[in-house]
């Protein structure tokens, strides 16, 4: 039996094949791996990832914490941190440092998954909703929760399949710092467009968009004691109410949609109208498009490069960890101008 019998209005869903699980990284061909390497004219390397240990604190999301990290411990639970293996054996002359951490996925810079979001919809076309992700995938059959069988784990979706997809090509800057600073300023169609005329940025199908908004380096000169009234009162962000910007999102071919601050949207987002997605670029991206989302990358010092040498394009090499079951993973892309 087919996991869907309809799909949601303007998704995509089937269009890359009933078992499809990357979405529109499809778009990415060789083709545009080629064209993305054109765009390598001085071999300079950006990271773009923040440390995973900021923000800091759980200002931002209270269910996120800090990385912790710990030795491995050896018999005895004596810890593998300085550890000298002449205690195992006279003999030995070397010394030892082996540690585990203890990681919320999407603390830091990250990535979405497309098992991430998801939400109740009648797949099936016989009045019921159920749970469902991207595609069609089933929440407790394919995405399974704690009282689920072997959950919880991501069977479908998981970010595995990113990484596998092997995440590269060409990256697209769009400045709205430079537009707005860092004022809480909601940003929709009219002012996206504005802010790539101004600057001469073309989105072509295949490219992965990444929005500079100054967030990302408010945190690092916060350096690990973030303010919770900046966290939550400023920059800009995408407004997802906005149907033109939706359209946009859709009909660009973007691949991925990436920025700098906390979730690419406003969140919460405005009010809506009757049942409504809470975070709908999220809903419109990952749900119905399969476009993954990358949040609190640290765009800002390539932003400073690409707008100082009059360029807004890039290669971009940004896999997940290949964790499988995972619906998120710390994100550490690089760029290269």
């Amino acid at each position: 039996m087919a996991r869907w019998q309809k799909r949601p209005n303007g998704s995509n869903w089937g269009d890359f094949g009933e078992n499809d699980q990357i979405g529109r990284l499809n778009l990415i061909t060789p083709e545009k791996i080629l064209a993305a390497a054109a765009e390598i004219k001085t071999g300079e390397r950006f990271c773009l990832s923040l440390p995973l240990d900021l923000p800091g604190g759980n200002l931002l999301n209270p269910r996120r914490h800090p990385p912790k990290i710990s030795p491995t411990v050896r018999s005895g639970d004596r810890p593998n941190m300085n550890y000298n293996l002449s205690q195992d054996d006279p003999n030995m002359i070397d010394v030892i440092c082996d540690d585990l951490v203890v990681l919320h996925t999407q603390y830091s810079s990250q990535w979405d998954s497309l098992a991430h979001v998801g939400q109740e919809f009648d797949a099936d076309g016989d009045g019921q909703a159920e749970i469902v992700y991207y595609n069609g995938y089933r929440g407790g059959e394919h995405i399974q929760g704690p009282e689920d069988e072997g959950g919880p784990r991501a069977l479908a979706l998981g970010i595995e399949n990113m990484a596998a997809a092997g995440v590269q090509g060409r990256g697209v800057m769009i400045d709205l710092e430079g537009e707005f600073g860092r004022a809480q300023t909601l940003v929709g169609y009219d002012e996206l467009m504005r802010v790539m005329e101004k600057d001469n940025v073309t989105v072509e199908e295949g490219d992965m968009v990444c929005l500079h908004t100054g967030f990302a380096q408010m945190i690092m000169e916060m350096n690990g004691n973030p303010d919770k009234d900046k966290l939550h009162g400023s920059c800009a962000a995408l407004n997802g109410r906005d149907g033109k910007l939706l359209n946009w999102i859709t009909d660009s071919g973007l691949s991925l949609l990436i920025a700098d601050n906390y979730a690419v949207e406003a969140h919460p987002s405005v009010p809506g109208q009757g049942s409504c997605a809470f975070l709908p670029i999220h809903e419109h991206c990952l749900f119905k498009l399969g476009i993954h989302l990358g949040e609190l990358w640290y765009l800002t010092p390539l932003n400073n490069w690409l707008k100082a040498n009059k360029r807004s394009r890039f290669m971009l090499t940004a896999p997940p960890i290949r964790l499988p079951g995972a619906v998120g993973s710390p994100a550490n892309p690089v760029a290269t101008v």
